[in-house]
Protein backbone atom coordinates (compact mmCIF):
# COMPACT_ATOMS: atom_id res chain seq x y z
CA UNK A 1 0.00 0.00 0.00
CA UNK A 2 0.71 3.97 -0.69
CA UNK A 3 2.45 6.48 1.63
CA UNK A 4 0.02 9.86 0.62
CA UNK A 5 0.83 13.12 1.53
CA UNK A 6 -2.67 15.08 2.13
CA UNK A 7 -2.05 19.10 2.24
CA UNK A 8 -4.74 20.66 3.74
CA UNK A 9 -7.36 19.63 6.54
CA UNK A 10 -10.48 20.52 4.96
CA UNK A 11 -13.43 18.65 4.68
CA UNK A 12 -12.08 16.80 1.75
CA UNK A 13 -9.37 15.90 2.39
CA UNK A 14 -10.87 14.55 5.72
CA UNK A 15 -13.06 12.35 3.85
CA UNK A 16 -9.96 11.64 1.32
CA UNK A 17 -8.44 10.75 3.76
CA UNK A 18 -10.71 8.54 5.97
CA UNK A 19 -11.61 6.37 2.88
CA UNK A 20 -7.48 6.19 1.66
CA UNK A 21 -6.50 4.85 5.32
CA UNK A 22 -9.58 2.60 5.06
CA UNK A 23 -7.98 0.97 2.39
CA UNK A 24 -4.99 0.44 3.98
CA UNK A 25 -2.90 2.94 2.74
CA UNK A 26 -0.37 5.15 5.16
CA UNK A 27 -1.55 8.70 5.42
CA UNK A 28 -0.04 11.78 6.75
CA UNK A 29 -2.26 15.07 6.81
CA UNK A 30 -0.19 18.26 6.57
CA UNK A 31 -2.25 21.24 7.67
CA UNK A 32 -1.00 24.69 8.24
CA UNK A 33 -3.61 26.34 10.73
CA UNK A 34 -3.44 24.80 14.21
CA UNK A 35 -6.65 22.63 13.57
CA UNK A 36 -9.04 20.71 11.04
CA UNK A 37 -12.19 21.62 8.75
CA UNK A 38 -10.75 24.34 6.57
CA UNK A 39 -13.91 26.72 6.15
CA UNK A 40 -15.86 24.36 8.67
CA UNK A 41 -14.76 26.22 11.83
CA UNK A 42 -16.40 27.22 15.10
CA UNK A 43 -16.17 30.67 17.39
CA UNK A 44 -17.01 29.64 21.40
CA UNK A 45 -16.95 32.49 23.76
CA UNK A 46 -18.94 32.94 27.48
CA UNK A 47 -20.76 29.52 26.47
CA UNK A 48 -22.12 30.84 23.26
CA UNK A 49 -20.36 28.59 19.77
CA UNK A 50 -21.55 29.85 16.56
CA UNK A 51 -20.27 27.76 13.14
CA UNK A 52 -18.11 30.11 11.10
CA UNK A 53 -19.37 27.87 7.87
CA UNK A 54 -21.82 26.76 6.61
CA UNK A 55 -24.81 26.60 8.71
CA UNK A 56 -26.61 23.92 7.52
CA UNK A 57 -26.00 20.55 5.56
CA UNK A 58 -27.57 18.96 2.27
CA UNK A 59 -27.31 15.88 0.78
CA UNK A 60 -26.41 14.10 4.14
CA UNK A 61 -26.08 11.11 2.07
CA UNK A 62 -22.52 11.98 1.32
CA UNK A 63 -21.57 12.12 4.14
CA UNK A 64 -23.33 8.54 5.42
CA UNK A 65 -21.99 6.65 2.53
CA UNK A 66 -18.34 7.90 3.97
CA UNK A 67 -19.45 6.63 7.07
CA UNK A 68 -20.47 3.04 6.05
CA UNK A 69 -17.70 2.84 4.25
CA UNK A 70 -14.95 3.72 6.59
CA UNK A 71 -16.21 2.35 9.87
CA UNK A 72 -18.57 0.34 11.89
CA UNK A 73 -21.03 2.98 13.34
CA UNK A 74 -22.95 5.06 11.20
CA UNK A 75 -23.35 8.93 10.95
CA UNK A 76 -26.30 8.81 12.74
CA UNK A 77 -24.86 6.90 15.80
CA UNK A 78 -22.08 9.77 15.46
CA UNK A 79 -23.88 12.81 15.04
CA UNK A 80 -27.37 14.34 16.15
CA UNK A 81 -28.52 14.61 12.58
CA UNK A 82 -32.28 16.77 12.21
CA UNK A 83 -34.44 18.31 9.28
CA UNK A 84 -34.65 22.10 9.96
CA UNK A 85 -38.43 22.70 10.26
CA UNK A 86 -39.93 24.90 8.02
CA UNK A 87 -36.70 24.72 5.89
CA UNK A 88 -36.48 29.06 5.29
CA UNK A 89 -38.75 31.66 5.81
CA UNK A 90 -38.53 34.37 3.69
CA UNK A 91 -39.27 38.26 4.59
CA UNK A 92 -39.61 40.74 1.85
CA UNK A 93 -39.37 44.71 1.43
CA UNK A 94 -43.16 45.12 0.71
CA UNK A 95 -43.74 43.28 3.99
CA UNK A 96 -44.62 39.63 3.02
CA UNK A 97 -43.37 37.02 4.84
CA UNK A 98 -43.75 33.09 3.29
CA UNK A 99 -42.10 30.14 5.16
CA UNK A 100 -41.62 26.92 3.27
CA UNK A 101 -41.85 23.29 4.53
CA UNK A 102 -38.41 21.02 4.71
CA UNK A 103 -39.17 18.11 1.50
CA UNK A 104 -42.87 19.14 1.16
CA UNK A 105 -43.73 19.89 -2.54
CA UNK A 106 -47.77 20.22 -1.90
CA UNK A 107 -46.94 22.42 1.15
CA UNK A 108 -44.36 24.58 -0.47
CA UNK A 109 -47.26 25.12 -3.20
CA UNK A 110 -49.67 26.13 -0.49
CA UNK A 111 -47.28 28.30 1.20
CA UNK A 112 -46.48 30.84 -1.86
CA UNK A 113 -50.13 30.72 -2.99
CA UNK A 114 -50.84 31.93 0.15
CA UNK A 115 -48.13 34.66 -0.14
CA UNK A 116 -47.94 35.48 -4.03
CA UNK A 117 -51.41 34.58 -5.04
CA UNK A 118 -52.93 31.76 -6.55
CA UNK A 119 -51.01 29.71 -9.19
CA UNK A 120 -47.64 31.28 -7.67
CA UNK A 121 -46.91 27.53 -5.96
CA UNK A 122 -47.51 25.97 -9.11
CA UNK A 123 -45.25 28.34 -11.29
CA UNK A 124 -42.62 27.65 -8.56
CA UNK A 125 -43.23 23.86 -8.73
CA UNK A 126 -42.92 23.77 -12.78
CA UNK A 127 -39.55 25.41 -12.22
CA UNK A 128 -38.19 22.78 -9.59
CA UNK A 129 -39.11 19.93 -12.30
CA UNK A 130 -37.20 21.70 -15.52
CA UNK A 131 -34.49 21.59 -12.81
CA UNK A 132 -34.87 18.06 -12.03
CA UNK A 133 -34.23 17.38 -15.56
CA UNK A 134 -30.88 19.30 -15.17
CA UNK A 135 -30.17 17.37 -11.89
CA UNK A 136 -30.73 14.16 -13.62
CA UNK A 137 -28.60 14.90 -16.59
CA UNK A 138 -25.62 16.39 -14.78
CA UNK A 139 -26.01 14.50 -10.91
CA UNK A 140 -23.35 11.78 -12.03
CA UNK A 141 -20.80 14.25 -14.07
CA UNK A 142 -20.73 16.96 -11.55
CA UNK A 143 -20.79 15.20 -8.18
CA UNK A 144 -20.22 11.40 -8.30
CA UNK A 145 -17.92 10.97 -11.07
CA UNK A 146 -14.29 12.07 -11.98
CA UNK A 147 -14.52 15.19 -14.09
CA UNK A 148 -13.30 13.62 -17.53
CA UNK A 149 -15.00 15.17 -20.67
CA UNK A 150 -15.32 19.20 -19.06
CA UNK A 151 -16.06 19.79 -22.72
CA UNK A 152 -20.12 17.96 -22.52
CA UNK A 153 -20.56 20.04 -19.42
CA UNK A 154 -20.25 23.23 -20.99
CA UNK A 155 -23.76 23.44 -22.21
CA UNK A 156 -26.62 24.75 -19.87
CA UNK A 157 -28.90 21.89 -19.46
CA UNK A 158 -31.89 23.87 -18.35
CA UNK A 159 -34.47 22.96 -20.50
CA UNK A 160 -35.23 26.58 -21.75
CA UNK A 161 -38.89 27.23 -22.47
CA UNK A 162 -39.72 27.79 -26.77
CA UNK A 163 -42.97 29.04 -25.89
CA UNK A 164 -43.63 32.83 -27.13
CA UNK A 165 -40.30 32.56 -28.37
CA UNK A 166 -38.35 33.17 -25.14
CA UNK A 167 -34.84 32.25 -24.83
CA UNK A 168 -34.25 32.11 -28.81
CA UNK A 169 -30.77 34.05 -28.38
CA UNK A 170 -29.69 30.93 -26.88
CA UNK A 171 -29.25 29.50 -22.71
CA UNK A 172 -30.62 32.08 -20.42
CA UNK A 173 -28.96 33.30 -17.64
CA UNK A 174 -30.79 32.14 -14.01
CA UNK A 175 -32.40 36.04 -13.65
CA UNK A 176 -33.67 35.39 -17.33
CA UNK A 177 -35.32 32.59 -16.61
CA UNK A 178 -36.70 33.57 -13.09
CA UNK A 179 -38.30 36.69 -15.02
CA UNK A 180 -39.92 34.74 -17.31
CA UNK A 181 -40.93 31.51 -15.69
CA UNK A 182 -41.99 33.16 -12.40
CA UNK A 183 -43.38 36.20 -13.16
CA UNK A 184 -43.34 37.73 -9.58
CA UNK A 185 -40.42 39.43 -8.95
CA UNK A 186 -40.56 38.20 -5.37
CA UNK A 187 -40.10 34.94 -6.66
CA UNK A 188 -37.72 35.33 -8.96
CA UNK A 189 -35.80 37.14 -5.83
CA UNK A 190 -36.25 33.86 -4.10
CA UNK A 191 -34.71 31.39 -6.53
CA UNK A 192 -32.01 34.62 -7.23
CA UNK A 193 -31.50 33.98 -3.13
CA UNK A 194 -29.80 30.53 -4.11
CA UNK A 195 -27.94 31.26 -6.29
CA UNK A 196 -26.41 34.70 -4.22
CA UNK A 197 -25.66 32.39 -1.15
CA UNK A 198 -23.52 30.18 -3.01
CA UNK A 199 -21.36 33.16 -4.23
CA UNK A 200 -22.96 32.96 -7.71
CA UNK A 201 -24.41 36.15 -9.77
CA UNK A 202 -27.74 35.08 -11.03
CA UNK A 203 -27.42 37.79 -14.03
CA UNK A 204 -25.01 35.60 -15.37
CA UNK A 205 -24.96 32.10 -13.36
CA UNK A 206 -26.44 29.47 -16.25
CA UNK A 207 -30.40 28.57 -15.93
CA UNK A 208 -28.98 24.92 -14.19
CA UNK A 209 -28.13 26.98 -11.08
CA UNK A 210 -32.03 26.06 -10.21
CA UNK A 211 -30.64 22.92 -9.27
CA UNK A 212 -29.41 24.29 -5.95
CA UNK A 213 -33.31 25.32 -4.52
CA UNK A 214 -34.11 21.80 -6.41
CA UNK A 215 -31.89 20.03 -4.29
CA UNK A 216 -33.42 21.58 -1.11
CA UNK A 217 -36.50 20.65 -2.27
CA UNK A 218 -36.40 17.25 -3.08
CA UNK A 219 -33.52 15.85 -0.13
CA UNK A 220 -34.30 18.02 2.49
CA UNK A 221 -32.24 20.77 4.91
CA UNK A 222 -30.43 18.91 7.71
CA UNK A 223 -28.94 20.31 11.20
CA UNK A 224 -26.22 19.04 13.11
CA UNK A 225 -26.47 19.60 16.50
CA UNK A 226 -23.57 21.29 17.61
CA UNK A 227 -23.13 22.36 14.53
CA UNK A 228 -21.63 21.87 11.53
CA UNK A 229 -18.60 22.22 12.93
CA UNK A 230 -19.32 18.57 15.08
CA UNK A 231 -19.63 17.16 11.74
CA UNK A 232 -15.88 18.22 11.06
CA UNK A 233 -14.86 16.86 14.82
CA UNK A 234 -16.86 13.27 13.89
CA UNK A 235 -15.12 13.22 10.22
CA UNK A 236 -11.48 13.87 12.21
CA UNK A 237 -12.49 11.31 14.97
CA UNK A 238 -12.87 9.13 11.92
CA UNK A 239 -9.90 9.75 10.42
CA UNK A 240 -8.55 9.27 14.19
CA UNK A 241 -9.70 5.64 14.26
CA UNK A 242 -8.62 4.66 10.85
CA UNK A 243 -4.94 5.66 11.93
CA UNK A 244 -4.26 8.84 10.15
CA UNK A 245 -1.49 11.36 10.66
CA UNK A 246 -2.27 14.62 11.30
CA UNK A 247 0.91 17.57 11.16
CA UNK A 248 -0.95 20.53 12.56
CA UNK A 249 1.21 24.06 12.14
CA UNK A 250 3.14 22.14 9.11
CA UNK A 251 2.62 24.58 6.19
CA UNK A 252 3.34 23.07 2.80
CA UNK A 253 5.75 24.79 0.61
CA UNK A 254 6.63 22.87 -2.12
CA UNK A 255 5.67 19.44 -4.38
CA UNK A 256 8.76 16.92 -4.28
CA UNK A 257 9.00 15.11 -7.74
CA UNK A 258 11.06 11.92 -8.75
CA UNK A 259 11.39 10.82 -11.97
CA UNK A 260 8.31 12.76 -13.27
CA UNK A 261 6.16 12.23 -10.12
CA UNK A 262 5.09 13.31 -7.19
CA UNK A 263 7.25 12.07 -4.16
CA UNK A 264 6.33 13.92 -1.09
CA UNK A 265 6.32 17.85 0.11
CA UNK A 266 8.51 20.19 1.17
CA UNK A 267 7.53 21.73 4.53
CA UNK A 268 8.15 25.72 5.92
CA UNK A 269 10.20 24.29 8.84
CA UNK A 270 12.70 22.44 5.89
CA UNK A 271 12.18 19.57 6.13
CA UNK A 272 10.68 16.88 3.98
CA UNK A 273 7.65 14.26 3.73
CA UNK A 274 8.01 11.47 0.71
CA UNK A 275 5.43 9.68 -0.70
CA UNK A 276 4.20 8.09 -2.97
CA UNK A 277 1.00 10.20 -3.64
CA UNK A 278 0.08 13.31 -2.87
CA UNK A 279 -3.30 14.78 -2.70
CA UNK A 280 -3.45 18.55 -2.41
CA UNK A 281 -6.73 19.50 -0.67
CA UNK A 282 -5.80 23.41 -0.08
CA UNK A 283 -7.11 26.09 -1.75
CA UNK A 284 -5.98 25.11 -5.33
CA UNK A 285 -5.29 29.41 -5.60
CA UNK A 286 -3.24 29.92 -3.14
CA UNK A 287 -0.77 26.51 -3.34
CA UNK A 288 -0.79 27.94 -7.56
CA UNK A 289 0.61 31.51 -5.70
CA UNK A 290 2.64 30.27 -3.83
CA UNK A 291 4.31 27.89 -6.38
CA UNK A 292 3.62 24.48 -4.78
CA UNK A 293 2.40 23.28 -7.75
CA UNK A 294 4.00 22.54 -11.06
CA UNK A 295 3.14 24.97 -13.69
CA UNK A 296 0.24 23.67 -15.26
CA UNK A 297 -0.34 20.74 -12.80
CA UNK A 298 -4.19 21.66 -12.72
CA UNK A 299 -4.18 20.80 -16.76
CA UNK A 300 -6.55 23.90 -17.05
CA UNK A 301 -6.87 27.20 -15.17
CA UNK A 302 -8.25 27.08 -11.66
CA UNK A 303 -11.76 28.28 -12.11
CA UNK A 304 -14.07 31.18 -11.47
CA UNK A 305 -11.48 34.26 -10.69
CA UNK A 306 -12.30 36.68 -8.07
CA UNK A 307 -15.49 34.79 -5.95
CA UNK A 308 -16.71 36.71 -3.26
CA UNK A 309 -17.20 36.14 0.47
CA UNK A 310 -18.90 35.75 3.54
CA UNK A 311 -19.07 38.59 6.32
CA UNK A 312 -20.73 37.01 9.50
CA UNK A 313 -21.90 38.70 12.27
CA UNK A 314 -22.22 36.76 15.49
CA UNK A 315 -24.38 37.80 18.06
CA UNK A 316 -24.99 36.67 21.76
CA UNK A 317 -28.55 37.74 22.98
CA UNK A 318 -30.06 37.52 26.00
CA UNK A 319 -33.51 35.94 26.12
CA UNK A 320 -34.88 32.98 25.15
CA UNK A 321 -35.41 31.88 21.39
CA UNK A 322 -39.31 31.73 21.18
CA UNK A 323 -41.16 28.63 20.09
CA UNK A 324 -41.74 28.12 16.65
CA UNK A 325 -38.71 30.07 15.30
CA UNK A 326 -37.72 29.58 11.85
CA UNK A 327 -34.02 28.62 11.94
CA UNK A 328 -33.22 30.13 8.99
CA UNK A 329 -34.57 33.49 8.01
CA UNK A 330 -33.68 35.39 4.52
CA UNK A 331 -34.74 39.44 4.56
CA UNK A 332 -34.01 40.01 0.60
CA UNK A 333 -33.54 44.03 0.11
CA UNK A 334 -35.79 46.00 -1.96
CA UNK A 335 -32.99 46.60 -4.20
CA UNK A 336 -31.30 43.14 -5.36
CA UNK A 337 -29.48 45.15 -8.68
CA UNK A 338 -27.71 47.64 -6.70
CA UNK A 339 -26.80 44.56 -4.44
CA UNK A 340 -25.61 42.54 -7.11
CA UNK A 341 -23.74 45.61 -8.62
CA UNK A 342 -22.01 45.96 -5.76
CA UNK A 343 -21.01 41.99 -4.99
CA UNK A 344 -20.21 41.08 -8.32
CA UNK A 345 -19.68 44.08 -10.53
CA UNK A 346 -21.06 45.40 -13.44
CA UNK A 347 -21.24 41.76 -15.87
CA UNK A 348 -17.68 40.85 -16.33
CA UNK A 349 -16.65 44.27 -14.00
CA UNK A 350 -15.15 44.53 -10.76
CA UNK A 351 -17.18 44.44 -7.10
CA UNK A 352 -17.06 47.11 -4.77
CA UNK A 353 -15.96 49.15 -3.45
CA UNK A 354 -17.70 50.58 -0.51
CA UNK A 355 -20.29 51.89 0.19
CA UNK A 356 -22.47 49.34 -0.02
CA UNK A 357 -26.01 49.59 -0.71
CA UNK A 358 -27.91 50.32 1.88
CA UNK A 359 -29.61 46.71 2.60
CA UNK A 360 -28.34 43.21 1.24
CA UNK A 361 -29.98 39.82 1.42
CA UNK A 362 -29.17 38.78 4.80
CA UNK A 363 -29.25 35.01 6.40
CA UNK A 364 -30.19 34.80 9.96
CA UNK A 365 -29.46 31.74 11.34
CA UNK A 366 -31.48 30.85 14.68
CA UNK A 367 -30.55 27.13 15.76
CA UNK A 368 -32.70 25.38 18.40
CA UNK A 369 -29.90 23.94 20.01
CA UNK A 370 -28.94 23.95 23.80
CA UNK A 371 -25.03 23.23 22.90
CA UNK A 372 -24.72 26.64 21.45
CA UNK A 373 -26.15 29.08 24.47
CA UNK A 374 -25.21 29.13 27.85
CA UNK A 375 -28.49 28.35 29.34
CA UNK A 376 -32.40 28.50 27.86
CA UNK A 377 -32.64 32.59 28.76
CA UNK A 378 -29.92 33.21 25.97
CA UNK A 379 -29.72 32.66 22.37
CA UNK A 380 -26.85 32.55 19.56
CA UNK A 381 -28.05 34.35 16.44
CA UNK A 382 -25.65 34.35 13.04
CA UNK A 383 -26.26 36.73 10.29
CA UNK A 384 -24.54 36.30 6.73
CA UNK A 385 -24.07 37.91 4.04
CA UNK A 386 -22.26 37.62 0.23
CA UNK A 387 -19.91 40.25 0.00
CA UNK A 388 -16.76 41.18 -2.56
CA UNK A 389 -13.52 39.13 -1.59
CA UNK A 390 -10.74 41.17 0.53
CA UNK A 391 -9.22 42.96 -2.07
CA UNK A 392 -12.19 44.12 -3.79
CA UNK A 393 -13.16 45.78 -0.69
CA UNK A 394 -10.40 46.52 2.10
CA UNK A 395 -12.55 44.93 4.79
CA UNK A 396 -9.42 46.03 7.53
CA UNK A 397 -9.92 49.61 6.93
CA UNK A 398 -10.62 51.17 10.05
CA UNK A 399 -14.96 51.25 10.63
CA UNK A 400 -15.43 49.69 7.35
CA UNK A 401 -16.31 46.30 9.04
CA UNK A 402 -18.21 47.57 11.98
CA UNK A 403 -20.43 50.08 9.91
CA UNK A 404 -21.34 47.24 7.40
CA UNK A 405 -22.05 44.91 10.19
CA UNK A 406 -24.54 47.49 11.43
CA UNK A 407 -26.11 47.46 8.32
CA UNK A 408 -26.60 43.56 8.47
CA UNK A 409 -27.96 44.08 12.11
CA UNK A 410 -30.15 46.75 11.10
CA UNK A 411 -32.06 44.40 8.34
CA UNK A 412 -32.04 41.78 10.51
CA UNK A 413 -34.16 43.00 12.97
CA UNK A 414 -37.39 42.26 10.81
CA UNK A 415 -36.59 38.64 11.77
CA UNK A 416 -35.43 39.03 15.37
CA UNK A 417 -38.01 41.65 17.13
CA UNK A 418 -35.87 43.66 19.91
CA UNK A 419 -32.90 42.43 17.94
CA UNK A 420 -30.46 45.48 19.45
CA UNK A 421 -32.29 45.89 22.49
CA UNK A 422 -31.36 41.79 22.93
CA UNK A 423 -27.59 42.00 22.52
CA UNK A 424 -25.13 41.16 24.74
CA UNK A 425 -22.09 41.57 22.16
CA UNK A 426 -21.33 40.64 18.61
CA UNK A 427 -18.03 39.11 16.81
CA UNK A 428 -17.65 40.36 13.50
CA UNK A 429 -16.03 38.33 10.91
CA UNK A 430 -14.91 39.26 7.40
CA UNK A 431 -13.35 37.31 4.54
CA UNK A 432 -9.60 38.93 5.26
CA UNK A 433 -10.64 36.26 8.34
CA UNK A 434 -11.42 33.66 6.28
CA UNK A 435 -8.24 33.63 4.40
CA UNK A 436 -6.47 34.49 6.77
CA UNK A 437 -7.49 31.39 8.43
CA UNK A 438 -7.94 29.06 5.44
CA UNK A 439 -5.45 30.60 2.76
CA UNK A 440 -8.34 31.41 0.22
CA UNK A 441 -7.12 34.08 -1.53
CA UNK A 442 -9.17 37.18 -0.33
CA UNK A 443 -11.11 34.70 1.82
CA UNK A 444 -13.15 33.67 -1.13
CA UNK A 445 -15.84 30.80 -0.94
CA UNK A 446 -16.01 28.46 -3.84
CA UNK A 447 -19.01 27.89 -5.33
CA UNK A 448 -20.54 24.24 -6.55
CA UNK A 449 -19.30 23.18 -9.80
CA UNK A 450 -21.81 24.07 -12.42
CA UNK A 451 -22.96 22.69 -16.16
CA UNK A 452 -23.54 25.53 -18.61
CA UNK A 453 -21.96 29.07 -19.17
CA UNK A 454 -19.38 27.47 -21.62
CA UNK A 455 -17.79 25.64 -18.88
CA UNK A 456 -16.49 28.73 -16.85
CA UNK A 457 -18.10 26.91 -13.74
CA UNK A 458 -16.16 23.88 -13.45
CA UNK A 459 -12.74 23.08 -11.46
CA UNK A 460 -9.93 21.05 -12.29
CA UNK A 461 -10.04 17.67 -12.46
CA UNK A 462 -9.30 15.74 -9.12
CA UNK A 463 -6.06 13.90 -11.07
CA UNK A 464 -3.69 16.69 -12.28
CA UNK A 465 -1.49 16.94 -15.09
CA UNK A 466 1.32 15.27 -12.61
CA UNK A 467 1.18 11.74 -11.92
CA UNK A 468 0.63 10.78 -8.51
CA UNK A 469 -0.54 14.51 -7.62
CA UNK A 470 -4.87 14.89 -7.08
CA UNK A 471 -6.62 17.68 -6.19
CA UNK A 472 -9.65 17.37 -3.88
CA UNK A 473 -11.70 19.97 -1.64
CA UNK A 474 -13.98 22.81 -2.32
CA UNK A 475 -10.97 24.25 -5.16
CA UNK A 476 -11.52 20.86 -7.41
CA UNK A 477 -13.91 18.91 -8.78
CA UNK A 478 -17.05 19.37 -7.96
CA UNK A 479 -16.21 21.99 -6.15
CA UNK A 480 -17.30 23.98 -3.15
CA UNK A 481 -20.08 23.11 -0.43
CA UNK A 482 -20.19 20.28 2.09
CA UNK A 483 -21.90 17.31 0.06
CA UNK A 484 -19.31 18.61 -2.78
CA UNK A 485 -16.22 18.03 -0.45
CA UNK A 486 -17.77 14.82 0.67
CA UNK A 487 -17.79 13.82 -3.19
CA UNK A 488 -14.48 15.11 -4.02
CA UNK A 489 -13.10 12.50 -0.96
CA UNK A 490 -14.52 9.46 -2.57
CA UNK A 491 -13.66 10.08 -5.96
CA UNK A 492 -10.13 11.14 -5.10
CA UNK A 493 -10.01 7.62 -3.11
CA UNK A 494 -11.43 5.90 -5.62
CA UNK A 495 -8.96 7.17 -8.19
CA UNK A 496 -6.21 5.96 -6.31
CA UNK A 497 -7.68 2.42 -5.41
CA UNK A 498 -7.67 2.11 -9.67
CA UNK A 499 -10.93 2.84 -10.10
CA UNK A 500 -12.70 5.42 -12.86
CA UNK A 501 -13.61 7.64 -9.46
CA UNK A 502 -16.76 7.80 -7.85
CA UNK A 503 -18.40 6.67 -4.95
CA UNK A 504 -18.62 2.93 -5.98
Amino acid sequence: MARIAVIGAGMGSLAAAARLATGGHQVVVHERAATYGGGVGRLSEGGFGFDTGPGLLLLPAVYRDLFVKTGRESLEDTVALTQVRPASRHLFADGTDVSLPNASRSGVIEALDAAFGRGSGERWSELLVRAREAWEVTRRPLLEEALTEPAALARDPYPALARRGLFRRGAPALARVAAAELGDPRLAALLESHALAHGLDPRTAPGATAVLPYLEATFGVWYVRGGMRALADAVYRRCLARKVEFRFGAAVTGLLEKDGRAAGVELADGSRSEADLVVAGAPLPALDGERVLPPGAAGQDLGPAGEPGRFSVHLALRGARPAGTAHRTVVHPADRDAELGWVFGGRGGQAGPLPAPAAVTVTVLRPDDPELRPDEEHEAVTLTATVPRQGAVDWTATGTAEDFAGRLVTAAGAAVPGLRERELWRRVRTPADTGRETGAPGGSVPAPALAGAGGALLRPANRSAVPGLYFVGGWAHPGGGLPHAGMSGAIVADLIAGGPGGSR
